[in-house]
């Protein structure tokens, strides 16, 4: 069965089969039926992030709870992205921005970084996944991305897995482009590193080119605020040597 992907999507946390009867949660309840004012055998897609996108069809509409039936599988579940994405955290506004690129660009875990100019000393762990779902429902996106607690640099590196690539944005590189330093990376298990709005400092910049498994790249002659600078690595990764 095919679906208009025009249609509402909704990020369910249940098990989805066929023919079950799923209630949203209380917030999603009201805003199905008190602000897009769905009514019974409307229709809309669900995902859970396990078991693909599912046609279903609100079964009823109470006071304060609405229920769904699953009729179909629509897409199946593809395989989680790989790509560790390393930031450090912004002010709210701007970050809620990154969070949603990342996850629109194809980002497979979300790793917010302490480094030394970070400015943000506490991290919103639950306003991240809430943008990340958010992100996930407007952008027809399945695989949700896993966002860990903020960890400080120095132990990201220690604990850094074996056999992934770790490519950092490094503001004080040589050359202008990105490409011939990406072209030669041939792990495909990937992770970026992008720094705070003060840059990573010269110690840091230090510590990451002295480690083997970490390839720095610029991103062109223009000065780039952090969220842009976190986009723009993640399109030219995700083109040279990701899934584009």
């Amino acid at each position: 069965m095919r679906a208009n992907y025009r249609m509402q999507r909704l990020f369910l946390p249940h098990e989805l089969v066929q023919d079950a009867v799923v209630e949203p949660d209380p917030q999603q309840s009201h805003y199905l039926s008190h602000v897009l004012r769905m009514k019974p055998a409307a229709r809309l897609l669900v995902f859970n992030g396990r078991d693909g996108e599912w046609l279903a069809e609100i079964a009823a509409v109470e006071r304060k709870k609405v229920l769904l039936t699953l009729l179909a599988q629509v897409r199946p579940q593809p395989p989680h992205p790989d790509l560790l994405y390393c930031f450090a955290p912004l002010k709210a506004g701007r970050l809620d921005y990154l969070v949603q690129k990342a996850v629109e660009m194809g980002a497979g875990v979300l790793q917010p970084v302490i480094t030394q100019h970070t400015q943000m000393s506490t991290v919103g762990t639950d306003r991240l996944r809430a943008n990340v779902v958010e992100a996930a429902e407007q952008c027809g996106i399945l695989a949700i991305p896993r966002v860990e607690d903020a960890i400080k640099l120095d132990r990201l590196l220690w604990l850094w897995e074996p056999g992934r690539r770790l490519i950092f944005c490094d503001e004080g590189a040589d050359t202008n482009n990105p490409i011939p330093a990406l072209s030669a990376i041939a792990e495909r298990k990937l992770g970026l590193l992008v720094g705070p709005e003060g840059g990573f400092s010269e110690e840091e910049r230090q510590q990451l080119r002295a480690l083997p498994y970490v390839t720095p790249i610029p991103l062109g002659p223009r000065i780039l605020r952090a969220d842009t600078a976190a986009v723009a690595a993640l399109a030219v990764i995700q083109a040279t040597i990701g899934d584009w």
